[in-house]
C-alpha cells in the first residue's frame, strides 16, 4: 500500500507541533513539508532528541523502497521487534533509530527527485555502481558514512556528472 505524500506532509506538521510543545525553544516554521523538513538541519536534529513516533516512522516507511526486513536490517533491530513497536500506539524510536529513520527518508526523498519514478530509484539503488566501487548503493545505506556517498553520487547524477 503507498501513502500519499499528502498524508506523510501532514504527520511531519502534526510531529513538529509535538516538538514544538515539548520544547522552549519555537520552530519558526508554521507549516512545513515532508520535503522542507530535510531542508532545516537544526529540526532534524530537535526531531532525533525528541524521538521519531511509529505512526510517522509507518507512513515514511509506505513511501520508500524499504521493505520491512530492509528496515529492520537499517535499524538493527528484528522484524519482530519493530511489529511489536507497531501496536504501541505512543511508541517513539530511540533518538539513533530516529536518526537512521531520517537519514533513509532523505536519501529516499532526493532519490526520488533525482530519478523519473520510484521504480527507477529503486532499480537504481540495487545495481552496483562503478562510481560506488561496484557496490549497490543500498549496500551503503547500513551507516552514515555510506549514507553520504550515496548522496555525493546522487548529486553527481542530478548535475549530470557521471563516473
Amino acid at each position: 500500500m503507498t501513502t500519499d505524500l499528502t498524508v506523510v506532509n501532514e504527520a511531519i506538521q502534526i510531529y513538529i507541533r509535538k516538538i514544538d510543545k515539548s520544547s522552549e525553544n519555537k520552530i519558526k516554521t508554521k507549516e512545513i513539508s515532508y520535503s522542507e523538513f530535510f531542508e532545516d538541519k537544526l529540526l532534524i536534529i530537535r526531531a532525533i532528541r525528541h524521538g521519531m513516533p511509529y505512526k510517522l516512522f509507518s507512513k515514511i516507511k509506505d513511501i520508500t523502497p524499504f521493505s520491512e526486513d530492509d528496515w529492520a536490517e537499517f535499524l538493527s533491530l528484528s522484524k519482530k521487534t519493530l511489529q511489536r513497536y507497531s501496536t504501541d500506539a505512543d511508541y517513539l524510536f530511540k533518538p539513533i533509530h530516529t536518526e537512521k529513520i531520517i537519514e533513509l527518508a532523505e536519501v529516499t526523498n532526493f532519490g526520488k527527485e533525482v530519478f523519473d519514478s520510484t521504480t527507477q530509484f529503486y532499480l537504481w539503488l540495487n545495481t552496483p555502481s562503478f562510481a560506488l566501487e561496484n557496490l549497490k548503493p543500498v549496500e551503503l545505506l547500513k551507516d552514515s558514512y555510506g549514507k553520504e556517498l550515496v548522496m555525493d553520487e546522487l548529486n553527481r547524477i542530478d548535475q549530470g556528472i557521471f563516473a
